[in-house]
């Protein structure tokens, strides 16, 4: 469904302050950056901009809006992917001897077919599989997965989730976290929507 201009004003708004400020802004202060004239009005755009899959948001939160996959796709322009030098290979066992090599690793390797999108991981429920708070997640956009494949899918039109997929009898979904601490998350086939597969964790130590 294509969007109205008046949504793809919310939309832009709610992603430039998360682009300046690093977190969602409020649903005042959505109001007051646009001139709307009530609470109301904003929540009603919120509803609509998450029925259409640009949005998600929980419960009782004050800045619980969050830009979906589907903008990502559709509305952040890819940077070049640059190459940078693969000079050889490192042991993380016993010692070997460093031999230099005269190659380059271009990051285009793990794009798949090219229609890829980077998400960032908030929270530890895949800690156990090495993917932490912080993270860069490189996904593959598509509705299709294997049973064990680490997936994002959207559960029941609103919540986004990281976790691993597996098919369980009676058409049900089992979303499986990498958390010995927390509990799967089971949910009829129906109310499931994959909406891409992992394809790389990239991790930043400064």
């Amino acid at each position: 469904m294509a969007l109205t201009r008046r949504q793809k004003q919310v939309l832009d708004f709610i992603a430039g302050f998360i682009d300046e400020n690093g977190f969602s802004p409020s649903y005042d202060e959505i109001a007051h950056g646009l001139n709307l004239a009530s609470l109301a009005t904003v929540h009603k755009h919120i509803s609509v901009l998450q029925s259409k899959s640009y949005l998600t948001r929980g419960f009782n939160q004050s800045r619980s809006v969050e830009l979906a996959p589907k903008y990502l796709q559709e509305h952040r322009r890819p940077k070049p992917i640059p190459e940078i030098p693969l000079l050889g290979r490192i042991a993380a066992g016993a010692p070997v001897e460093a031999l230099e090599q005269r190659e380059t690793l271009n990051f285009a390797d793990f794009a798949g077919s090219g229609d890829t999108y980077a998400l960032e991981v908030r929270g530890d429920s895949m800690i156990e599989d090495h993917i932490c708070d912080g993270d860069l997640i490189l996904l593959e956009r598509g509705e299709e997965a294997r049973d064990g494949d680490i997936v994002v899918a959207l559960v029941a039109g609103y919540e986004t989730t990281l976790k691993r997929l597996y098919r369980e009898p009676g058409g049900m979904i089992r979303l499986q976290p990498a958390n010995s601490a927390l509990r799967p998350i089971l949910a009829p086939a129906s109310d499931v929507r994959i909406q891409g597969r992992l394809l790389a964790v990239l991790r930043k130590y400064k």
